[in-house]
C-alpha cells in the first residue's frame, strides 16, 4: 500500500508559549486532532484527497476557535464575509468563493464551484445566488456570533484600523495596539488542509473569515488559487496562512510548486525557501502546510507559532502550536 498522509493548520502568528491558558491550549489541540482524524479516516478508507481536505476543513469551520466558518471575525459593518478555496492536484480543477455570508461550510461551496459550475472563482452576490440554486441552508447571524470575536471588533470599530488575526497589533493605530495587549494571546487564523491519498493524488483546501474590521470587500489570499491555495500532483499541495496581502504579491502557494518543478527542490527545501526567505524579504509573515505525491509533509512558519497537525500512514502524528 502506498503512503498516504494529511496535514492541517488553524492559523499562524503571535502565539507565545505561556501566554495561553492550559485549558485553552488543550481545546485547540483537541479541535486540531478531531479535524486531523476525520480527514485521515477518509484516506484510510481509500477516499480521495479532495474528500479528505474538505472534511478536515469542515470540522475546523465548525469550531468557534478558528477564524473560518462559525468562528469568523467581524467586518467593519459588524457582519461576516467568508472566503474559501479547494484544488484537486490530479486534474488541476479548482474552486473558490469570496465575500459569502451565512454559509456554514464555505469550503463545501468552493468544492461545488469546482465540480458543479464551469467556473473557478465566484464572489459576493453571485456566489450566494449559486449557493441558493444548490439549496444551501443559510445560517442566522447568531450562528456566527462569538463573544471573543465581537470584543476583538469593538476594540477597533469606527477606526481605520484592521486586525490581522495573527499579527502583533492592529495596523495604523498605536493607541489601539496599546489598548489591546490582550490580543497577544488571542491570535486565530485561516484554516486549511492538504492531503495525499492512497492513489498518490494530492489536494488542498483553505478557508477564512478574513480580518477583523475589514472594509470595502477586502479579499485575502485564501480563496485565490496560486496565492493561498494550490495543488498539482507533479509538485505539491499547499495551504497558506498569514499576511494575505503579501502572500498574494508573492504568489506563495504556486511559488513553492515552481521551485520544486523548475529548480528541482524537495518539498521541505522549497517550502522553507518561500516562508523563511522570500516572503520575509517583501515584509510578509505566516506559514504554510504542504504535501507531495509521495506523502511527504512540510509545515514551515516564520511567526512564533502556527496551529498545525499532521498524520501519516506510517504512524507519524504531530499536533503542535509553538516552534
Amino acid at each position: 500500500m502506498k503512503t498516504f498522509s494529511i496535514a492541517i493548520h488553524g492559523g499562524a502568528g503571535t502565539l507565545v508559549e505561556g501566554m495561553m491558558t492550559p485549558e485553552l491550549e488543550a481545546q485547540y489541540k483537541t479541535a486540531l486532532k478531531l479535524a486531523l482524524d476525520s480527514g485521515y479516516m477518509l484516506l484510510e478508507q481509500g477516499k480521495t484527497a479532495v474528500e479528505a481536505v474538505e472534511e478536515a476543513v469542515k470540522v475546523l469551520e465548525d469550531s468557534h476557535l478558528f477564524n473560518a466558518g462559525k468562528g469568523s471575525v467581524f467586518t467593519a459593518t459588524e457582519s461576516h464575509e467568508m472566503d474559501a478555496s479547494i484544488m484537486d492536484g490530479k486534474t488541476l480543477n479548482a474552486g473558490g468563493v469570496s465575500l459569502i455570508t451565512g454559509i456554514k461550510n464555505p469550503v463545501s461551496l468552493a468544492r461545488d464551484v469546482m465540480e458543479k459550475s464551469e467556473h473557478v472563482f465566484l464572489a459576493g452576490e453571485g456566489a450566494m445566488q449559486f449557493a441558493k440554486e444548490l439549496d444551501y441552508k443559510l445560517e442566522d447571524a447568531s450562528y456566527f456570533y462569538d463573544e471573543f470575536r465581537h470584543k476583538q471588533w469593538l476594540e477597533i470599530k469606527d477606526t481605520d484600523s484592521f486586525q490581522l488575526d495573527h499579527s502583533k497589533s492592529s495596523k495604523n493605530d498605536k493607541s489601539v495596539a496599546e489598548r489591546s495587549r490582550s490580543q497577544k494571546d488571542s491570535k486565530f487564523g485561516t484554516v486549511g488542509a492538504v492531503a495525499c491519498d492512497q492513489d498518490g493524488n494530492i489536494a488542498a483546501a483553505t478557508s477564512t473569515g478574513g480580518m477583523t474590521n475589514k472594509k470595502w470587500g477586502r479579499v485575502g489570499d485564501s480563496p485565490m488559487i496560486g496565492a493561498g491555495n494550490y495543488a498539482n500532483n507533479k509538485t505539491c499541495a499547499i495551504s497558506c496562512t498569514g499576511s494575505g496581502e503579501f502572500f498574494i504579491r508573492g504568489v506563495v502557494a504556486y511559488d513553492v510548486a515552481c521551485l520544486m518543478e523548475h529548480k528541482g527542490m524537495s518539498l521541505d527545501a522549497a517550502s522553507n525557501e518561500v516562508i523563511n526567505k522570500r516572503i520575509l524579504e517583501i515584509g510578509g509573515d505566516g506559514g504554510l502546510i504542504a504535501v507531495d505525491a509521495k506523502g511527504n509533509i512540510a509545515m514551515p512558519f516564520n511567526t512564533e507559532g502556527m496551529y498545525r497537525a499532521s498524520k501519516t500512514s506510517e504512524g507519524k502524528v504531530n499536533i503542535s502550536i509553538y516552534k
